[in-house]
């Protein structure tokens, strides 16, 4: 094992609409069409509802209200940002939020992992010329904050690894890789070094057998999984 450092307003009605109540809940109901019946008018930009979308309920806080609106107010937070807090909290929960990026700084991310990483060295041909070391993450994960324009893509035999990498400095600092398609590989050099990771435990992979390899590892595969 190596070891790091440690590192409220109220809704507004649509014109010649009726209210139906249904459980208690009011719905805003357009009157039939017929003859000499005015069309009603469109609802506000902010009502309007897109085709196959489900309409979301409002969050119900009740006796929670007012310890909701006050935790909002002592950390200045907006309504989103609030919920994405907690969302993280519960989605991410033991996880910590790294930063990170190429050498000349167009290209960053952000991604979810754990302080402890767990990092595959591959012997496959262009793992070994490029030095890859990576640890894997879900999709859902990792964030590209920028440099979408500034990365290209390199592919050889199944085509099914993605290696991007910066144009400008030539930095692979995350790629998508072949034994996980559905998330990331993302190199624990290329992070923001602010004494967050804890340890790294290199496996080796013995990607020259690749097919084998992936046969016999019995968690390689589940690691992008959410």
């Amino acid at each position: 094992m190596v070891k790091a450092r440690k590192a409220s307003g109220k809704g507004v009605k649509a014109p010649a609409a009726a209210e139906k109540s249904q459980g208690g809940k009011s719905s805003i109901v357009a009157p039939k069409k017929g003859r000499g019946s005015r069309k009603p008018a469109p609802l506000p930009a902010k009502q309007e509802q897109k085709e196959g979308e489900e309409e979301q309920p409002l969050l119900e806080l009740g006796a929670q209200r007012q310890r909701w609106l006050s935790f909002l107010k002592q950390r200045s937070l907006s309504t989103e940002e609030a919920a994405k807090l907690l969302l993280d909290s519960f989605e991410y929960k033991g996880l910590v939020k790294y930063t990170g990026g190429c050498h000349c700084g167009a290209v960053r991310f952000e991604v979810w992992a754990s302080t402890d990483l767990h990092v595959f060295d591959c012997n496959c041909s262009i793992c070994v010329k490029k030095q890859n070391r990576h640890f894997i993450v879900p999709a859902a994960r990792f964030k590209l904050l920028k440099g979408s324009n500034n990365l290209t893509t390199y592919t050889f035999n199944t085509h099914k690894a993605k290696h991007t990498f910066c144009k400008t400095c030539g930095v692979q600092s995350f790629y998508t890789p072949r034994s996980n398609p559905d998330g990331y590989g993302v190199a624990p050099h290329c992070l923001d070094d602010d004494g967050t990771v804890h340890s790294i435990d290199v496996e080796q992979i013995n990607g020259k057998e690749w097919e084998k390899a992936m046969k016999e590892h019995k968690t390689i595969r589940g690691m992008s999984k959410s």
